[in-house]
């Protein structure tokens, strides 16, 4: 039942008008703890612009299903709950930021 709870937050999180970054994650995952110093960053650069969400997959599988990661880390950007981009891996901060922005601007 709890899980139900957490998937109905998540998804009226990523509905919101605030557009969200999820970071799909797992805490056995090397190149998973590469990422919050970067989305700490970003989240720094764009503040309240944007909500950055961590997800472990080993404890919410059915996301991680819903959404198709194969792959961690996995990040993607939702806005008004759609899913704008993308992609597997680790993004630096630079890069990270830029692709927000841009997926951002082709949205409005």
């Amino acid at each position: 039942m709890s899980t139900e709870i957490k998937q109905k937050s998540f998804s009226e999180i990523i509905k919101g008008d605030t557009p969200v970054l999820v970071d799909f994650y797992a805490d056995w995952c090397g190149p998973c703890k590469m990422m919050p110093p970067i989305l700490k960053e970003v989240k720094g650069r764009l503040g309240d612009s944007i909500n950055i969400l961590k997800i472990d997959t080993e404890r919410n599988p059915a996301a991680a299903i819903k959404y198709q990661v194969r792959g961690i880390p996995t990040l993607i950007l939702f806005k008004k709950g759609k899913i704008l981009w993308q992609q597997a891996g680790v993004v630096q901060a630079n890069q990270l930021e830029s692709i927000i922005k841009q997926k951002l601007s082709e949205y409005e």
